[in-house]
């Protein structure tokens, strides 16, 4: 797994008991947890009394370190060993490599339906309609006598089952391009499944 530095930084302070005491660090990883999983949670999971005397710059920035960690060992569906080896690495002690790899086993199932839920595939053009409009003035009662098209893509979502629409207005040279540069990709794609 790649962190950035800012990240490993906070991760090493949360490690250290110096910053963080062993009821400190399982509420901050509870809180952690919770924002990720829970659509309602907000920053009053880090108004705990038992995380006042920290300071607040520290404390969000350790929150980041852990929610990011914790996001990527989901999406990387680590094991209890990867994750224990990973946290040795950064100077966790025992007792804390045992509380974040329980806390992560407790949550993990709902951590990976959440990641699968974000979807991984880009939208699927359904339908296509148009209507040509002329602009005669613009906003500035500027005279622009310029014909236009306004362009309409029903796509549909294969993660969420969504039928939104995309609508974007063009002129006739940039629908011109459009529709070449569609052509050249059917063509592409004809080709590639010839091979």
């Amino acid at each position: 797994m790649e962190l950035s530095e800012y990240v490993q930084r906070g991760f090493q302070t949360l490690a250290d008991p110096g910053s963080f005491d062993s009821n400190a660090f399982a509420l901050l990883l509870r809180a952690a947890f919770q924002s990720l999983l829970d659509a309602r949670a907000d920053e009053a999971a880090l108004d705990h009394p038992g995380l006042k005397h920290i300071d607040p710059v520290v404390l969000k920035h350790c929150h980041a370190a852990a929610a990011t960690y914790i996001l990527e060992a989901g999406k990387h569906r680590v094991d209890k060993s990867t994750l224990s080896t990973y946290l040795e690495d950064c100077k966790f002690d025992q007792d804390r490599i045992e509380i974040f790899c329980t806390e992560y086993q407790n949550n993990k199932n709902s951590l990976e339906t959440l990641l699968g839920s974000i979807g991984r595939a880009l939208p699927h053009v359904t339908d296509v309609s148009w209507r040509l409009e002329y602009q005669i003035k613009t906003n500035q009662l500027h005279k622009m006598y310029r014909p236009g098209y306004l362009v309409t893509l029903n796509v549909e979502n294969s993660d969420s089952q969504s039928h939104p629409e995309i609508i974007f207005s063009c002129s006739m040279e940039q629908l011109q391009d459009l529709v070449g540069k569609l052509k050249d990709a059917s063509k592409s794609l004809e080709r590639a499944t010839q091979l």
